[in-house]
């Protein structure tokens, strides 16, 4: 962790130089701000139906709870996420960050 999946409409993703440009940003977010192992941060984007309402992204972020990533480091992230959809995405996206104890994730892989 942390987990960053990017919902983007299908017709509106990105071509791949925004993806790349984005997917390194993020990563040096998740490394620098979140101080998380660069083996442990994982960024997929996902293609959704245009259909459904809301904003034109989503993006949900899943991470472990730690105690040098408190509210005020938390909300400093999620700006720079939002600033980085933007820039690269040109989308104002919802951003949810879900915080999750040591105890509470089992994992593989």
């Amino acid at each position: 962790m942390p987990n960053v999946s990017v919902y983007i409409p299908g017709p509106r993703m990105p071509e791949a130089d925004k993806l790349d440009r984005f997917t390194a940003t993020c990563t040096e977010l998740c490394t620098g701000v979140l101080k998380a192992t660069l083996d442990n941060v994982h960024i997929i984007f996902i293609p959704v139906l245009p259909q459904g309402r809301g904003h034109s992204a989503w993006v949900e972020v899943q991470y472990r709870l730690e105690t040098f990533r408190p509210p005020e480091v938390m909300k400093d992230f999620i700006a720079k996420v939002d600033r980085l959809v933007k820039d690269e995405f040109g989308f104002t996206a919802r951003i949810r960050c879900f915080g999750y104890g040591a105890e509470a994730v089992h994992a593989l892989n």
